[in-house]
């Protein structure tokens, strides 16, 4: 598991500029260095909010805001301090209509584990965004960012939360991480972060959502039940973004067949996009995706199934049409067993370029270190997004949010996580069946990069498919980009995005919570390609 998290999440000029008002932040812009040289006191720091104010354009209309920067503390029975929570508010303000105990109010987590939020932050949905070329285009440091004209303040309030162990959230000593860092440990933590600041901030009254990407759909979908059972409290929706509730569906290995059958459709967009099938797969590739589905889950899983029984006239055809759809060579195809690995495959479809293909993003290439090597050495898309985010984020939070901590932002930190499993795979789509059979109301929307071989889009749909009972499927919105695992930072994708999600919390917010189900055919999670 340990290399799932060593390599997740870690992860157009516009017009019109967020716009910062507070003092805080002017005072960050100072070019002159300040008076005090030497190291400070953060522990003073981290008992106080930042607190500022902001004017973000979305669609037309001038969103006026208030930023908070802060930290939770968690605490024992005894009163002893465990661990600070930092966290990123911002709350809408304004607007008469949307009184701030009743607005939608929506907490985010990126995943890792040991990321922070700093992708969902910088890069979806908050005030402002990273400036990113095109995937062919180097990044040219220092970096930038932009206003974020797709960011969801319009329609709710958003809190960026770092779990303890990222960003600048830490335990009170080093030896209490053991309580935060594993699976059951954190969804406890997260759910006490929640209902803390849902206490603390008066927001009990409001819509709740809960936001993931990556890990963190893991982590949201554990915790819509840990919320049931620890507060009682319930959550309106869920929205995950390249989601992964059962890590069967995609960690390879000699005994588990399951990811080669649900990474192909993904490997196919790959060669799709560098050009790698034959003429008639790349005119549509909607149509040729959909012939990728077929085989994987029909020939493909068949010979898999079958093993060494599987004849050698069918081993060759299967083999032939894997080559057809991935853009391999069938010879290729048959020295691996019929069995080929994300790493291998991001390697072996550009290797005569001397390039790999991205990991996130397989739109991205990098050069290919070791030619020799069967396997890639580094991931070429978290290469060219890990710096323009770290710059970013750290320029926003000095100079506009007025955050003046000066320990580094743990982007990406490496933790001792501890899975909680000893003989079996993680998996939290068990909590949320049990959360959506008890919340005959929550509803769920998955959002899916083509282009993602992190996790890709078929092992979502194999595990929704699969819930229990059938028919919660009905409250499953999927949707489709032609991106990657962070779909988002493609501009296009991000405007589909946001069209996607003001419809997903309308229909949300609409629906009435005595409504017995089926909701409607509109959400029928096997919708989509």
């Amino acid at each position: 598991m340990l290399w799932f998290f060593r390599l997740t999440f870690i992860f157009a000029a516009l017009s019109v500029a967020a716009l910062p008002l507070s003092s805080a932040q002017e005072a960050g812009k100072a070019d002159s260095p300040p008076d005090d040289m030497g190291a400070k006191d953060e522990t003073a720091e981290e008992t106080k909010s930042v607190v500022s104010e902001g004017r973000v354009e979305i669609d037309g209309k001038e969103i006026t805001y208030q930023a908070t920067a802060g930290f939770l503390t968690f605490q024992s029975e005894t009163g002893e301090e465990r661990a600070k929570v930092f966290y990123t508010a911002y709350r809408r303000t304004g607007d008469e209509e949307n009184k701030t105990r009743s607005r939608p109010i929506t907490f985010c987590f990126n995943g890792g584990p040991g990321s922070s939020s700093v992708w969902l932050h910088m890069g979806m949905l908050g005030p402002k965004r990273v400036v990113l070329p095109e995937p062919d285009q180097p990044s040219v440091p220092p970096f930038g960012s932009q206003t974020n004209r797709y960011s969801l303040l319009d329609v709710t309030d958003l809190v960026f939360v770092d779990p303890v162990g990222t960003g600048y959230s830490k335990p009170a000593e080093p030896e209490k991480g053991k309580e935060f860092y594993g699976l059951r440990q954190d969804l406890d933590s997260v759910s006490e972060f929640i209902q803390l600041y849902v206490t603390k901030f008066n927001r009990w009254g409001s819509p709740k959502f809960l936001l993931g990407e990556s890990y963190g759909t893991t982590r949201v979908a554990g915790v819509s039940k840990r919320l049931q059972d620890r507060y009682r409290m319930e959550v309106n929706g869920l929205v995950l973004v390249s989601s992964v509730l059962d890590f069967q569906t995609i960690v390879f290995s000699e005994t588990n067949d399951l990811p080669f059958v649900l990474f192909l459709p993904s490997y196919t967009a790959t060669a799709w996009y560098h050009g790698k099938l034959s003429d008639d797969l790349q005119t549509d590739l909607d149509a040729t995706l959909r012939k990728a589905r077929r085989f994987a889950m029909n020939d493909y899983a068949t010979a898999l199934l079958k093993g060494a029984d599987l004849s050698k006239t069918k081993r060759d055809a299967v083999a032939g049409q894997y080559a057809r759809l991935t853009g391999l060579s069938k010879e290729y195809v048959l020295e691996n067993n019929l069995r080929i690995s994300s790493s291998r495959f991001n390697k072996a479809l550009l290797e005569s370029q001397d390039e790999t293909a991205g990991r996130f993003d397989s739109r991205y290439t990098g050069i290919a270190r070791d030619p020799a090597d069967d396997r890639y050495a580094f991931d070429a898309s978290a290469s060219a997004l890990f710096g323009p985010f770290t710059a970013s984020v750290n320029d926003y939070f000095r100079n506009e949010l007025g955050i003046e901590l000066d320990r580094p932002y743990e982007i990406l930190a490496s933790l001792d996580w501890q899975w909680g499993r000893e003989n079996g795979f993680v998996e939290t789509v068990t909590a949320l069946s049990d959360a959506m059979i008890r919340n005959r109301s929550l509803k769920v929307f998955v959002a899916n990069g083509y282009y993602d071989l992190a996790t890709p889009y078929l092992a979502t749909e194999y595990t929704f498919t699969h819930l229990r009972p059938p028919h919660l499927s009905q409250r499953v919105t999927m949707e489709y980009y032609e991106a990657g695992h962070m779909m988002y930072i493609h501009e296009p994708s991000l405007q589909k995005l946001r069209k996607d999600l003001l419809a997903f919390y309308r229909d949300t917010l609409e629906e009435d919570s005595a409504e017995e189900d089926p909701v409607g055919d509109e959400a029928d999670g096997s919708s989509g390609r």
